[in-house]
């Protein structure tokens, strides 16, 4: 499997609300206001070129989505900002309907969503987070639900143990269809209010939006390391573990990404956002749907600057120009060939004109002369056509 680019920052989610998109536009335009990005675009999938993103299955769609009907492209959102100054990000947003929504009401499922973001060089993770360029950074938009039914970002997610096969079912999940990355903390104590807040925080800018912890009461340390089995994890009394997708990173360990303790009295937990941190860094498998996402940013990508306008342009004009003097050659060539044939016909005629009125038997079949001029002139008119257009087919 592929492993996804450094240049690269990839995310999806769920969004619960009811206009999606519109909460995507109004904060593109505040930001565009106080000049934090340099533009965005706003495509319907029909706007986009052919093949773009009309009709396109759902790449963000969980495991347990895999039986029902694929859910289409919404809405196509780009956006372009620079970093450290000089550093151009390009990032795509594609909202995609699930089947039984009505489009814009507050029906049934919710829209799922996935960001694809790339830089001119390595991701900093101290960067602004692509998630929060597309959706208003507050928690009164639902827009940071987890692919997985559940979990949310930005928040803590009790584990609830009511039944043992589902929590194991949750985390497998969690490791399988989700791009985030999990954490389970086990409380050693019931926290108070302060240890209640979420770790989040205290991550780099890009990885508060990628980061789904979860929390595990004192009385279910037993249940979740049992619920982990499967992924050979195991959390210790009090302290917390980073799980592995499906398939694990190269470099991964247990042990490695594991902290022994976890203080829950909203003092910063230096440890476990070390560990966070250095498994962010780790050459992570890029996953089919994923590559998809960045396939699609780095070939169908609309929103050009005025330069980039002109390069294309001139790309485009030199293309019509290579092809119109290919068919010019062509044509050429073929009248070439058409003139030579015409005379060695002519000389044909005149040089060996049959009688009028002579009648030719039947079963006699007409003899070839040998050095034909007509013969050899035919061939060798329309071999150089065939060869000089062969040429042409295999000239790059």
């Amino acid at each position: 499997m592929t492993a996804a680019p450094d240049t690269t920052w990839l995310g999806h989610g769920r969004h619960l609300g009811p206009e999606p998109e519109k909460d995507v536009r109004r904060n593109l335009i505040a930001l565009k206001s106080i000049g934090l990005i340099d533009d965005f675009l706003d495509l319907a999938p029909d706007d986009s070129s052919p093949g773009d993103v009309a009709g396109l299955p759902d790449p963000f769609a969980s495991d347990d989505d895999a039986a029902a009907p694929a859910p289409t492209a919404r809405r196509l959102f780009e956006a372009r900002w620079r970093v450290d100054e000089d550093v151009t990000v390009r990032a795509q947003l594609t909202t995609y309907d699930a089947p039984g929504r009505r489009r814009g009401g507050s029906a049934g499922a919710a829209v799922s969503w996935g960001i694809a973001a790339e830089a001119e060089r390595p991701w900093d993770l101290d960067w602004l987070s692509p998630a929060t360029v597309f959706w208003p950074d507050s928690d009164l938009t639902p827009w940071d639900h987890d692919v997985v039914p559940g979990p949310r970002l930005r928040s803590t997610h009790r584990l609830v143990a009511d039944d043992d096969k589902d929590l194991r079912r949750l985390l497998k999940n969690c490791t399988r269809s989700s791009w985030n990355i999990h954490v389970v903390v086990h409380e050693a104590m019931t926290p108070d209010a302060r240890g209640l807040e979420p770790l989040t925080p205290f991550l780099p800018p890009s990885l508060r939006h990628r980061v789904v912890e979860h929390r595990a009461a004192p009385e279910q340390f037993d249940i979740v390391n049992w619920a982990m089995k499967d992924l050979d994890v195991r959390v210790p009394r009090g302290g917390a573990v980073v799980l592995p997708p499906s398939p694990p990173p190269p470099g991964y360990d247990a042990d490695r990404f594991a902290v022994r303790s976890v203080f829950l009295d909203g003092s910063e937990p230096t440890e476990l956002i070390e560990k966070i941190t250095e498994f962010a860094s780790l050459p992570r498998p890029l996953p089919a749907d994923a590559e998809q996402a960045v396939e699609q940013l780095r070939r169908r990508w609309h929103l050009l600057t005025i330069e980039e306008e002109l390069a294309r342009t001139r790309e485009l004009v030199t293309k019509y120009a290579d092809a119109l003097e290919a068919m010019t050659k062509s044509r050429d060539l073929y009248r070439e060939a058409a003139e030579l044939a015409q005379a060695a016909l002519a000389e044909r005629g005149e040089s060996a004109p049959l009688p009028a009125q002579q009648s030719r038997p039947s079963a006699a079949p007409m003899p070839r002369p040998e050095g034909s001029t007509l013969t050899t002139t035919l061939t060798n008119a329309f071999g150089r056509f065939r060869d000089a257009s062969r040429k042409k087919g295999e000239s790059p």
